[in-house]
């Protein structure tokens, strides 16, 4: 026996009882939506770190020296997540060189990692407390046989 039929030979009205019904379930309803937007943009921005780590790798194995190495990828790194639109309370940029120091022919590589504190009311729904630190690393092939200084 259905409900509709139940309260009929109870003989209970039902008048109304949609109305509440949606009334109790909406805003459970609309606080799910506003939940899932929020953790999606916090998905996109943790592309966003991702996408600035690969990027900083990339710039950093086509240096020829360590220094320009580590300068090349911060920049790469931070004008990515710049480009990206997040808007970071505080950045860390850390460009491994050792793969500089080895020797002509041998498998070199680098490493950058990325992080980004963002507040959450920035990247997930206005009002949102707190903040997350997003972190990225990426590891990137340095040519065997391209000359070093």
């Amino acid at each position: 026996m259905t409900i509709p039929a139940l309260r009929r030979r109870m003989g209970v009205p039902d008048r109304g009882a949609l109305s509440l019904e949606a009334m109790i379930l909406f805003p459970v309803l609309i606080l799910v939506l506003l939940l899932v937007v929020a953790f999606g943009r916090i998905q996109a921005s943790g592309n966003a770190v991702d996408t600035a780590a690969r990027n900083a790798a990339r710039a950093a194995s086509l240096e020829r020296d360590a220094g320009a190495a580590r300068t090349a990828g911060t920049d790469d790194a931070r004008a990515g997540l710049r480009d990206q639109g997040l808007s970071c309370t505080a950045v860390s940029v850390d460009i491994t060189t050792d793969g500089f120091d080895a020797p002509l022919g041998t498998a070199a590589t680098t490493t950058a990692t990325v992080s980004c504190t963002v507040r959450l009311s920035d990247i997930g729904m206005p009002g949102m407390p707190g903040s997350k630190t997003l972190t990225s690393s990426f590891t990137s092939s340095i040519d065997s046989y391209r000359q070093r200084d």
